[in-house]
């Protein structure tokens, strides 16, 4: 009786086999208009080998194991002798793995290289998030490691690699490596200048051993590591290794794996420096800050793209199954208040990855202009993309009603990857108090982001309103600090509005502008001006399955 009652309808397929990148069209669209027409195609097949790798289901079958089966520390081996790794389960080795080979660790060797990567790393971690914190990491050590030319020449080959060699080995033994990072400390978080890790010089040039604790170390397997410590002269960068060149073991203590709210795939440790800890100084002493911002910059644009990744795929998610999922006498999607809920998240969706590709075009440009543009740019988009992805996955979660609050539908992991984005790397506070410095130390950022805004102006009123409101915040002075948050915002908003206007369809930006810069809108999802073509936004947002 049981077993007759027990028919399935109405349930939508699962989203799998489907190309990535080929169904995000804000995505495609980037990338076609940011690529030189020379190598579009090549770029093109990249990413889409890339995008329905992604979209298989044994990339989805990892992400679920490697998420499933935590990393587990190892201190000891069966004989009590101290080897401090991190096991993982095959899932993770086979996401890394394919991951580096799809040069997602190297934005400095191929032309268009951060556009590639970005677009990559956004297609990629659709997949699964967690295993792109090394992936970050080890792209993000090459600008730093650059201030040393000879640590440059020996660890940029590796890092930049597309070989996945996962056993410790010394760094000469091997045909890729990945690097992973140790600044914070338990006293001081965000603030590094607090650090009490003391490095104490060796009669060796440019040699040092480290005493201190680090309270929050990423990707604690990887092969070497940057780290922060007070020198001799002050707060210092250096090279860390986790095998010495003679092939022992470097003193490299893991303590712990923090117990985190999500990215559960991915280790997090906290790490003990014993006084015999070697390393090597990157950059002059004193200036570790100094030498190691260029490696946050780059890992503050990974904050973005990842989450403009998870944005995607829980509006992905969200679509797909109103699609198929039918209630009140039709399809989910053809319901106006559902539809307002999808195009509503669909929007922020896009003005996300827009923005994201369109820093990693200016990183590739390389000008002066481009320098200071993303000097006031990356801090803003940090700020304000990570700050709406929680909001959007739990949106798009309710989507799929009951079925999105279980396991199985991946929505749990999404909404608990979230907020990971607006913390790492700095969180909002920090964000805001860069833009602030930059506004006030460095006036050739401000007017690069006023030229990049201007190039739309005139094209949408509420654009211009917008635009016009900002000049005058920027204008007052008064209890700057206090209101940081609101400036940017506006920043971040407004430069969204601008690339929407020129590079997205008028559906698109005609529902952005009214919504996000006229105010036409309520604060929930869903309360989009009703006369507005939803149905088109919602229809560009689908993912097509098989396709």
């Amino acid at each position: 009786m049981a077993a007759s009652t027990h028919t399935v309808t109405n349930q939508p397929p699962p989203l799998v086999g489907y190309d990535v990148f080929a169904s995000d069209a804000a995505l495609t669209e980037a990338v076609a208009r940011s690529v030189d027409a020379t190598r579009l195609e090549e770029v093109r097949e990249e990413l889409t080998r890339l995008g329905q790798a992604a979209g298989s289901a044994h990339a989805q079958r990892w992400g679920e194991q490697a998420n499933t089966h935590p990393p587990v520390l190892r201190t000891h081996d069966r004989y009590g002798h101290r080897i401090d790794e991190v096991e993982f389960h095959p899932a993770w080795h086979r996401l890394l793995g394919h991951a580096v080979g799809a040069g997602l660790t190297d934005a400095w060797s191929r032309p268009d290289g951060h556009l590639r990567r970005t677009a990559g790393f956004l297609v990629w971690s659709q997949a699964e998030a967690g295993h792109t914190c090394p992936l970050s990491m080890t792209h993000a050590a090459v600008p730093a490691l650059r201030a040393d030319p000879e640590l440059a020449a020996e660890w940029e080959p590796l890092l930049t690699s597309q070989v996945y060699e996962r056993e410790l080995r010394p760094a000469a033994e091997k045909g890729g490596a990945l690097a992973g990072m140790a600044m914070t400390e338990k006293q001081g978080g965000s603030d590094v200048r607090a650090n009490t890790t003391r490095a104490e010089p060796l009669a060796a040039p440019g040699e040092y051993v480290l005493t201190g604790h680090k309270w929050f170390c990423s990707a604690p397997m990887s092969d070497v590591f940057l780290v922060l410590a007070q020198a001799p002269g002050g707060l210092t960068c250096f090279l860390l290794p986790r095998v010495l060149p003679d092939g022992t073991r470097n003193s490299f203590r893991i303590q712990r794996l923090k117990d985190k709210l999500g990215n559960r795939s991915n280790a997090s440790a906290e790490i003990e420096f014993d006084g015999r800890t070697w390393a090597r100084r990157v950059g002059e002493e004193g200036r570790g800050v100094a030498t190691i911002i260029e490696m946050v910059a780059a890992t503050r644009l990974d904050c973005v793209t990842g989450a403009a990744a998870v944005m995607r795929q829980a509006v992905a998610q969200a679509v797909h199954h109103c699609t198929y999922r039918e209630a009140f006498g039709g399809p989910l999607i053809d319901k106006p208040l559902m539809r307002n809920v999808l195009a509503d998240l669909a929007l922020e969706s896009e003005a996300a990855t827009t923005l994201a590709l369109r820093l990693a075009a200016a990183y590739d440009g390389g000008t002066e202009q481009d320098r200071h543009f993303l000097r006031l740019a990356v801090p803003a988009a940090k700020y304000w993309v990570t700050k709406r992805c929680t909001p959007v996955a739990a949106e798009a979660l309710e989507c799929l009603g009951g079925n999105g609050y279980v396991e199985e539908s991946g929505m749990p992991r999404l909404l608990r990857e979230a907020p990971l984005n607006s913390i790492w790397e700095g969180s909002g506070n920090v964000q805001a108090l860069d833009v602030l410095r930059a506004l006030q130390r460095e006036p050739a950022a401000l007017n690069a982001y006023l030229t990049e805004i201007g190039t739309a102006r005139g094209a949408d009123h509420r654009l211009d309103r917008a635009i016009k409101g900002l000049l005058t915040e920027l204008a007052d002075l008064e209890g700057l600090e206090a209101r940081a948050r609101r400036l940017v915002e506006r920043l971040a908003l407004v430069l969204q509005g601008s690339l929407l206007v020129r590079h997205a369809p008028p559906e698109v930006a005609d529902a952005f502008c009214a919504s996000r810069l006229g105010g036409d809108a309520g604060a929930a999802f869903g309360t989009l001006p009703h006369t507005l073509d939803l149905a088109a936004v919602v229809t560009r947002a689908r993912p097509v399955a098989g396709g």
